[in-house]
């Protein structure tokens, strides 16, 4: 099954301006996203999807350093984003990550798209339910299945969070899940503020600003320095209707 991710980056946030574009050890936030979904076993790719406002020209500019495809789409509409970038890259399926999580983990990433693959699902993450620390999101979606989700997706906040549609009707879609086997989703790995970007800095620091750690290496820094912990301890995970007032990647 051929699989490509599609990385979907903006330079607006308003809690944290040009976050993808953000610097981590001596690379952008993207850059260590595309090195690290560039570890996994199981995908052909990697797309960066962004959009047509001249605001979004650095990251073109920063995906054509790394040497991965672009694909320039809506700012509002990010699931026609996707499509738009699918149909450019044609694959079996699609792995949507997002570029505000420069911790994904490509083995992780590699058993959703097996269970995608294995059961023949329509959609595959590590979300539903989520007991990974968040920031190690993956959600993959077969090609045909994310062209229903465009077809039938009519609310804004079902346009801008390209799965929703899918959490929202699962009996439409035959689901596979990627379970761990400790609840760990109350760990904050994803950047949305400048202290969650402190501690994704702190952890490569303490990785030797490598980008060849696994996720389970990350748990036993913060078994050591639990200070580290803390530093965005106190962020609220903003809400899918707050994160389409602000417009998501």
């Amino acid at each position: 099954m051929k699989t490509i991710a599609i990385v979907q980056a903006r330079m607006g946030s308003t809690r944290l301006a040009g976050k993808s574009l953000q610097e981590i050890g001596g690379w952008s936030m993207l850059a260590r996203v595309v090195r690290r979904l560039q570890r996994s076993r199981r995908l052909s790719g990697v797309v960066v999807a962004t959009t047509v406002g001249d605001v979004d020209q650095p990251i073109v500019e920063e995906a054509a350093r790394l040497g991965v495809a672009v694909s320039r789409g809506s700012e509002r509409d990010v699931l026609d984003r996707y499509h738009q970038a699918a149909l450019a890259h044609p694959a079996d399926a699609v792995l949507r990550i997002t570029s505000d999580c420069p911790l994904i983990d490509p083995d992780v990433i590699d058993r959703v798209v097996t269970a995608l693959d294995r059961e023949r699902a329509d959609y595959a993450s590590n979300v539903l339910p989520r007991t990974f620390p968040r920031g190690l999101d993956a959600e993959a979606i077969t090609s045909a299945a994310l062209e229903r989700v465009w077809q039938s997706a009519t609310q804004a906040h079902q346009r801008e969070h390209v799965t929703l549609y899918v959490h929202d009707h699962t009996r439409e879609f035959r689901t596979a899940s990627v379970v761990h086997d400790e609840d760990l989703s109350h760990h904050r790995w994803t950047v949305d503020e400048p202290d969650d970007l402190l501690f994704v800095r702190a952890v490569y620091h303490a990785m030797g600003n490598r980008d060849d750690f696994a996720w389970t290496d990350v748990l036993d820094v913060l078994v050591r320095e639990p200070a580290l912990a803390a530093i965005n301890a106190h962020v609220r995970q903003k809400t899918h209707v707050e994160g389409s007032r602000r417009r998501p990647g």
